[in-house]
């Protein structure tokens, strides 16, 4: 279960963050999970809850995961397609010659402070 080394990831930047803007709470975080990334949002969501109560900022903050859909470039015919109905195999051509271009990532959207 990787995600709850994400999670701490995640905590220690928002925590970050709070000390330096002098916020005395954060009220919610949203984050950009790729549907590719190998991240389970219910783990990682059970992880957050359990996390949480051991910060200083962040013990009632409400965690809000938005899902960024994968997909891929073909280079052969220059499409785009979604990466999890079809994998590497691009489904115009049938080219393998493809890369991801979103949904690998989790990355901090938003916080809300006080």
């Amino acid at each position: 279960m990787h995600e709850l080394g994400i999670v701490f990831y995640v905590i220690d930047a928002v925590e970050e963050a709070a000390k330096k803007n002098n916020a005395k709470k954060v009220l919610s975080l949203t984050l950009e999970v790729g549907e590719v990334s190998s991240i389970v949002p219910s783990y990682f969501r059970q992880c957050y809850d359990w996390a949480i109560k051991k910060t200083e900022h962040m013990q009632e903050c409400k965690l809000d995961l938005v899902v960024i859909e994968g997909v891929s470039y073909c280079k052969a015919c220059q499409k785009t397609y979604k990466t999890t109905e079809n994998g590497k195999k691009c489904p115009f051509c049938g080219s393998e010659d493809t890369y991801l271009v979103t949904g690998n990532d989790v990355s901090i959207r938003d916080i809300k402070v006080v």
